[in-house]
């Protein structure tokens, strides 16, 4: 009964080891300085987290076909421009465009989204249709999409001069809450986090792509020889992929209240590190919604508790390093158990 119970205590560990780190985070910085368990706290941690979540759900996509992406921070800085630059004041000395009329706030979202999502389907389209590896492909992209970004960043009169000088209603959706003032409001972009997550879930889980999507990463010949469609479902996967890099540049764009060309720098591995530490497999065919999301909060409590409780930043990488490396050392470990 003992051994049984051993078994059944190691299986439960082995399946939520994520949340008892999460739980366990908190519980340390919580005796270290009881304060840390506020709800203004919490909140602060949860609107860091929400950009940090979009791109980590899109870099999900792309992981669990057994691929990588490491164009995602480049496409959040780019995204972050295009709709900031459109989104400023008309009495902002230093306009982006000078003469442009206030636009309805929807239209530079679904201009910089666009632009995210056809930078993903180019990836697609490298990868599935010219073989080329994940990994070099979106290497390339990388640094073409920060070219190109520079340049328009760089374009009269801005000069690469930081854009600033945003309309209230843009910077609502990074800062603005739901409900009466005080400490239960709810962040708009919790709120617009939530409801990507659920419909993400819904396509991870409901639906063709979704299924496919697994497939491939579980075994991509076998998945050809069950008559999916490999090519049209990668370019399919890593276009969604880019459009919530999209949308994740254009809300830290209004959270942040400006951009720069170096927004997103190096976000794609924070966003990458998040899945693997939340349970999607670096051999592809794993990967779960909240397992993602459960990684970001790690990386938000390190993050936010640690510098909270006075802990050094250069200490905090070290931490954030070795949560990493122990992920995808047990992950590993798994995948060999399993052949």
């Amino acid at each position: 009964m003992s051994q049984l119970s051993a078994k059944q205590v190691h299986g439960f560990v082995t399946q939520n080891a994520i949340y008892i780190v999460l739980v366990l985070l908190i519980a340390g910085i919580a005796i270290y300085d009881p304060n840390f368990l506020s709800i203004t706290t919490l909140r602060d941690i949860l609107m860091q987290s929400s950009t940090r979540a979009i791109i980590a759900l899109g870099a999900a996509f792309v992981l669990i076909t057994g691929g990588t992406d490491l164009s995602a921070g480049r496409v959040v800085g780019l995204t972050a421009v295009i709709s900031a630059s459109m989104l400023q004041t008309q009495d902002y000395p230093r306009r982006f465009f000078p003469d442009l009329p206030d636009l309805p706030l929807l239209i530079p979202i679904l201009i910089a989204i666009g632009a995210g999502l056809l930078v993903g389907l180019i990836n697609g389209i490298i990868v599935a249709r010219f073989s080329v590896p994940p990994f070099i492909a979106t290497l390339g992209m990388m640094v073409i999409v920060y070219g190109f970004n520079s340049i328009y960043f760089d374009l009269e009169p801005n000069q690469s001069q930081p854009i600033a000088g945003l309309r209230s209603d843009f910077n609502q959706l990074g800062t603005g809450y739901i409900g009466p003032s005080g400490p239960y409001s709810i962040p708009y972009i919790v709120i617009i986090a939530i409801m990507v997550a659920f419909i993400v879930w819904v396509i991870f889980n409901k639906t063709r792509l979704g299924k496919n999507m697994y497939a491939i990463g579980g075994n991509m010949q076998a998945a050809t020889v069950s008559g999916i469609n490999v090519a049209f479902n990668l370019m399919i996967i890593y276009a969604i992929a880019g459009a919530l890099y999209g949308l994740g540049g254009v809300l830290e764009a209004a959270r942040t209240g400006g951009a720069t060309n170096n927004y997103g720098n190096m976000y794609e591995l924070d966003a990458i590190a998040a899945c693997v530490v939340g349970g999607v497999s670096t051999s592809g065919g794993i990967g779960t919604v909240p397992g993602v999301l459960a990684g970001v909060l790690i990386f938000g409590v390190i993050n936010y508790g640690l510098t909270f409780i006075g802990v050094s930043p250069y200490w905090q990488l070290i931490i954030k390093g070795l949560i990493i490396v122990a992920a995808v050392a047990f992950d590993i470990r798994k995948y060999l158990a399993k052949k």
